[in-house]
């Protein structure tokens, strides 16, 4: 049985060529009874301080208009409310957004029959703990990393599992990463690629001093704390790669699966091993 759908909200990312293509969807939508509400991406992404995500209003389904970025915006933008994202690549690499340019009215047409896919794609919550209190809290659909402000001197990062300790890093910093983040960041930084389905996620040291220190697979119920060692070693957390804070000595970041999942409407053209095999290059026979 198909789901009724009256309210859609679009996501634009201002620097793509999106008019002509939003101009037909507003016009299918129209037709459908479907009412659009447009929302720009921000043009001073990225930057480092806490950005606040506005409330938008309740939808039954989002269009993401741009590219990988403008999905990972959506995703965090409309975490809480459980719809589904139409998720369109007008960009060039686009790895994670799962519907061409051509395949637009086709999946609209599909959502409105009820006859479509939904793959649910973990969140992590990361929270920055400052005197016991939690100053600042994300979700990012890729990854959280924690970086150096000052670029020639080594992190380190004492980290504890479930309270328990694991080990010290001692790094450019640390990548705590989704499956949907495994094939950016984590991945050239030789993490492991996740299925998107699975609920693991990563942790992996960016250019580790020790050789010994190698991504880590986490489940869905483990809690990661991170402090830091060093007074005057200012580290920077930033959430897929669009916002984020500096840190200060004493902060602790405390990462675990979130409460919400990303819902996106998968493409019926490709699969995840298709998409492998077509943006990493690798050879078929």
């Amino acid at each position: 049985m198909s789901k009724s759908f009256s309210r859609a909200a679009v996501v634009l990312n201002p620097r793509k060529d999106y008019q002509s293509l939003l101009d037909g969807i507003a016009k299918h939508l129209e037709r459908e009874n479907v009412s659009l509400s447009r929302i720009s991406l921000p043009h001073d992404l990225p930057d480092l301080t806490v950005c606040e995500i506005p409330e938008p209003e309740e939808v039954d389904f989002v269009i993401a208009l741009g590219g990988d970025g403008t999905l990972l915006y959506t995703a965090r933008l409309f975490a809480k409310m459980d719809v589904p994202i139409i998720a369109v690549n007008l960009g060039t690499f686009g790895f994670i957004t799962e519907i061409c340019r051509d395949e637009i009215y086709s999946s609209l047409d599909l959502l409105f029959k009820g006859d479509y896919e939904i793959e649910n794609r973990i969140m992590l919550e990361v929270s920055v703990r400052r005197d016991d209190v939690d100053i600042a809290t994300f979700y990012p659909l890729n990854e959280a990393v924690i970086g150096r402000k000052e670029i020639t001197r080594l992190l380190t990062m004492p980290a504890k599992i479930n309270n328990e300790y694991l080990c010290t890093y001692k790094a450019d910093g640390l990548i705590i990463s989704t499956p949907t983040g495994s094939t950016g960041y984590s991945l050239s930084a030789n993490g492991p690629i996740l299925l998107p389905k699975l609920e693991n996620f990563i942790i992996n040291p960016i250019c580790p001093h020790s050789l010994a220190s190698r991504p880590f697979i986490l489940s869905k119920d483990d809690v990661v704390e991170i402090s830091f060692s060093g007074s005057d070693i200012f580290p920077i957390l930033t959430i897929d790669v669009q916002v984020g804070m500096e840190l200060n000595p004493g902060d602790r970041v405390i990462i675990k699966k979130a409460p919400y999942l990303t819902k996106l409407l998968l493409s019926s053209k490709r699969t995840f091993f298709q998409v492998l095999r077509d943006k990493l290059g690798w050879v078929d026979k």
